[in-house]
């Protein structure tokens, strides 16, 4: 049986330095209203878009332009039965060369197709990894929620806004 976390890698052609950078900061492209430190080992920070959904964590394990990694120590979903089910997960950015391009690849070890937040959560790191992060390294400007302002169609689908 392969493994089924989630994964998705962005290729750029900027240095590992530029990417391991931008993993650092989480305000730029997953939401503005992180609360926290981001960038050294054992800081914490938490993230919360409106009373949909709250996670803490800490950052485990920092290799410079390698690898960054963050253990969900809480979590909370207001759209499961099981609220915590990112608890004791682990969200890895390993970076690497690839020829004259970076990799970035992105794996967030526990979730799986068999957890119920699954589809929205698929959504949520595809856009903010797949898009935000990428266009955040390429460009200096992610697509980062603020002020509960939705950036997936999931995410305005929790908030009411789709019809």
């Amino acid at each position: 049986m392969q493994n089924q976390d989630f994964t998705t890698t962005v290729v750029v052609n900027n240095t590992p330095a530029e990417v391991f950078k931008a993993v650092q900061n989480p305000r730029a492209w997953w939401s503005e209203d992180i609360k926290g430190a981001t960038e050294n080992l054992h800081d914490l920070f938490v993230y919360q878009f409106e009373d949909i959904h709250r996670c803490k964590v800490q950052l485990t394990e920092v290799v410079p332009d390698k690898k960054v990694v963050w253990h969900v120590l809480d979590n909370a979903f207001n759209f499961t039965k099981d609220k915590t089910e990112w608890i004791n997960t682990n969200v890895i950015f390993e970076i690497r060369t690839k020829g004259d391009q970076t990799e970035l690849v992105f794996t967030h070890a526990g979730l799986t197709p068999a957890d119920e937040c699954y589809e929205a959560c698929y959504q949520g790191w595809s856009h903010y990894i797949g898009r935000s992060l990428r266009d955040y390294i390429v460009t200096g400007k992610g697509l980062p929620n603020k002020g509960g302002q939705a950036q997936t169609d999931k995410e305005r689908d929790l908030k009411g806004e789709l019809k």
